[in-house]
């Protein structure tokens, strides 16, 4: 299964895949780190999309652990998938929005048909979510999936924009 599971280090709007998942915020709208760079090199189509959500679906925006896709705009993919990943606390868990938002990916994943997904480390920017234990749960999370026969997703790549990032991925691989 693992052959499933690629980890590398990289820009995510650099992959070519049917998916690039997005660390979103609930607004949807665009923010900083990922979600900035998804927006800014995706294109005004990804806005444009996200605006028309927020108009009909999800008016009061995208609950935390949740995941939806658009278009991806100028971006080397089909879809971006946008999940809300929760802000890390050190005084209440919150592992299982966490865990939530790459299951949801997942299942928006299979719902598009996408086969190719590259997702980064959700929560672990901006939202403070502690490295290693990010990681941890997006391996095991996304292997769990996996296992479970989800559909017609064939490869999860995660994307990790610096060397920490990649080396507690890879340790959360067990490589």
């Amino acid at each position: 299964m693992d052959d499933l599971i690629q980890i590398v280090r990289g820009d995510i709007t650099d992959e070519h895949v049917d998916a690039i998942v997005n660390a979103a915020n609930s607004s949807l709208l665009g923010g900083g780190g990922v979600d900035g760079a998804i927006h800014r090199r995706g294109g005004p189509a990804i806005l444009d999309a996200c605006r028309e959500l927020r108009a009909t679906t999800f008016p009061d925006g995208l609950p935390t652990g949740q995941a939806v896709a658009t278009t991806a705009g100028e971006l080397d993919a089909t879809w971006v998938i946008h999940a809300v990943g929760p802000v890390w606390s050190a005084t209440e868990d919150r592992t299982e929005l966490l865990q939530n938002a790459y299951r949801s990916s997942l299942r928006v994943a299979r719902e598009v048909g996408a086969a190719s997904v590259a997702f980064p480390a959700i929560s672990a920017g901006v939202y403070g979510w502690p490295m290693d234990d990010a990681a941890r749960i997006a391996v095991s999370t996304v292997r769990a999936v996996l296992a479970a026969s989800f559909g017609p997703v064939e490869l999860v790549r995660f994307v990790l924009y610096s060397d920490d990032a990649l080396a507690a991925f890879r340790r959360a691989a067990g490589e």
